[in-house]
């Protein structure tokens, strides 16, 4: 997926967006019958960063340092949720494995599919967001990782900025 896509509806998007970009991104994208990586880059340049999913453990490895986070998975049939922090994981058997344990996360994930990590800050239903989703070939989202929250409800600023240093770090044209 690239930031440019010439289509008359994808411009029509891409206004929408600018002027509501606090949407279910998943209802958009079935709405317009679009995968959903694409409808996230029609959101505004400014707060979105494409990488390639070549970066996929190194992603892991850092969010796995950062506390507690909320790990999303949405499909057309269920919302899953899990707040607390991602483990540490490790490559085996062809899967990226989490090494929660009892009572954790836990699971594994085929990083070899995902060929896109999008870091993505936007408002939804009134508050700001900062996430790192990742995406398959078909532009589908494998899982989302939302930035977690104090107790009054705000972003939490060490993730902040561990997002943001992660963001430019893998984005720089050295790291691509």
């Amino acid at each position: 997926m690239t930031r440019q896509t010439s289509s008359t509806a994808h411009d029509d998007l891409r206004r929408q967006l600018a002027e509501k970009p606090d949407g279910v991104l998943e209802a958009i994208a079935t709405q317009h019958g679009l995968p959903l990586q694409t409808v996230v880059e029609c959101l505004p340049d400014t707060m979105w960063t494409h990488v390639p999913g070549t970066h996929f453990a190194s992603v892991m490895e850092d969010v796995s340092k950062w506390g507690p986070v909320t790990v999303i998975a949405h499909t057309k049939d269920v919302i899953l949720e899990f707040e607390g922090p991602l483990p540490p994981g490790k490559f085996s058997h062809g899967f990226y494995n989490l090494q929660g344990g009892h009572g954790g996360l836990h699971g594994h994930l085929r990083a070899d599919n995902c060929q896109a990590i999008v870091f993505l800050r936007r408002p939804f239903m009134g508050k700001e967001t900062a996430s790192v989703q990742f995406f398959n070939a078909d532009g589908e989202a494998m899982f989302k990782i939302f930035i977690g929250r104090d107790d009054k409800g705000a972003l939490r600023p060490d993730q902040i900025a561990s997002l943001c240093a992660l963001q430019d770090r893998l984005s720089a044209p050295a790291a691509a």
